[in-house]
């Protein structure tokens, strides 16, 4: 059988239940580093009706049915953690700071940069950080906010010579780099 991960947990075979909430926990990880807001959502949301449809089905394999005479929690039980779980991503969501506004007003999220500006910023986190180096992860966040743009972020690793370059988990600032960024920095 084919996963359809559209259905709703409720139709899916018993077959299909227990391999999507295998997938979707081992797409966890990535998710959380990598993906947008929106696909964390998606995906929180995928895999809590997963789990809850699992747990319906087979309360016995879970450590929630595994104590005995431990039951099935009710359905006001189910509702309760959810409703605990939802004022958690509120309250988390509430202390944020706010994205700071561009002059037009709008939240700035690096798409309305002309690419430049964008890789100038970009190598300027990367000069901030200690030795000029960020670690793979940090470096990829950093950039989908500054420069969204994927193949400008590419070309500062390709170009002759590059700008920034892999170093294991690290990424690093070149000399190349900061030579640009020196050639490009904004005068006062």
């Amino acid at each position: 059988m084919t996963e359809r991960p559209g259905v709703p947990a409720r139709e899916l075979s018993d077959e299909d239940l227990e391999r999507q909430g295998v997938h979707a926990h081992a797409m966890r990880h990535w998710v959380f580093l990598h993906g947008t807001a929106e696909q964390f959502r998606t995906h929180t949301e995928r895999m809590l009706e997963l789990e809850q449809e699992y747990l319906r089905r087979h309360p016995q394999r879970t450590w929630q049915g595994s104590g005995g005479d431990t039951v099935t929690p009710s359905r006001d039980d189910r509702i309760r953690d959810l409703v605990q779980t939802f004022s958690r991503a509120v309250t988390s969501l509430l202390d944020e700071e706010p994205a700071p506004a561009t002059a037009d007003g709008s939240a700035r999220n690096g798409s309305a940069r002309d690419p430049e500006e964008a890789q100038a910023a970009l190598l300027r986190r990367f000069a901030e950080a200690p030795g000029g180096r960020l670690h793979k992860l940090e470096a990829h966040q950093i950039a989908r906010q500054l420069a969204p743009d994927s193949h400008l972020v590419a070309r500062l690793y390709r170009q002759d010579p590059p700008l920034l370059q892999a170093d294991r988990d690290m990424r690093v600032l070149t000399e190349a780099g900061r030579s640009w960024l020196a050639a490009h920095a904004p005068t006062a």
